[in-house]
């Protein structure tokens, strides 16, 4: 399996473990919320599903309500199938989830990740954004050295490129920092019209602790410029 193959895989299941849904809005979902995605067709999904099928993580069934169904055969053609994890999708997905090795710090597979650290555990939190940020301090390190070798022979343009590959990994770097910080502060993200009442404590490690940006948004996991 392809490693963009596996990251679908690993999406699919994510999404279809909070709600079944059918073809559209799979496509709809990946498109929309994982960035990492902006670009695949169904041709790239459906062959994803039936794998999925085929292994027994998914199962198909027609149409989600009596109207899907009574709409299909009045318009004269099938009702939609609804994919839904089994219990064993369900166990494969927890399985991927705990998963920290290199490939979860790659830029691709760092997004998916990420959309899903909601669902992840804190000390796999962790261990990916640690991983993450050691992968990009490497790559820090060989754009310098790269730069510093060829600062003499490149235009200002193209130097002018350089610098800005830079500030966007330096950029991310920074920000790990900061979400590394709040997971080990065990920090809970404010929410929207709570402001001056008290944070539900978050012993259980579970749920997210985001630092609150005032000035600045966040960097894209998935920006392909820090590449």
């Amino acid at each position: 399996m392809s490693r963009r193959a596996g990251i679908l895989e690993f999406a699919v299941l994510g999404l279809l473990r909070e709600s079944p849904m059918h073809g559209y809005e799979l496509r709809k979902r990946l498109n929309t919320s994982l960035g990492v995605f902006r670009a695949f067709s169904y041709g790239t999904l459906y062959p994803c599903l039936k794998t999925l099928v085929a292994n027994g993580w998914l199962i198909e069934e027609e149409g989600s309500t009596p109207e899907d169904a009574l709409t299909a055969t009045l318009a004269g053609r099938r009702a939609k199938i609804v994919y839904r994890l089994t219990a064993e999708g369900k166990d494969h997905f927890e399985e991927l989830l705990a998963q920290t090795g290199p490939d979860a710090y790659e830029d691709e597979h760092f997004a998916a990740r990420f959309a899903f650290f909601g669902q992840t555990s804190r000390d796999v939190r962790m261990r990916v954004l640690e991983g993450r940020r050691s992968r990009l301090e490497e790559r820090l390190e060989k754009m310098r050295a790269s730069l510093a070798r060829t600062r003499e022979r490149l235009d200002d343009y193209t130097l002018e490129l350089q610098r800005h590959g830079m500030e966007s990994v330096e950029r991310e770097v920074r920000w790990l920092n900061e979400l590394i910080e709040s997971e080990r502060a065990g920090r809970d993200v404010k929410r929207p019209g709570l402001e001056g009442s008290a944070q539900q404590d978050n012993t259980s490690g579970e749920t997210g602790g985001l630092p609150r940006h005032r000035d600045s948004p966040r960097p894209d996991p998935s920006d392909d410029t820090a590449t």
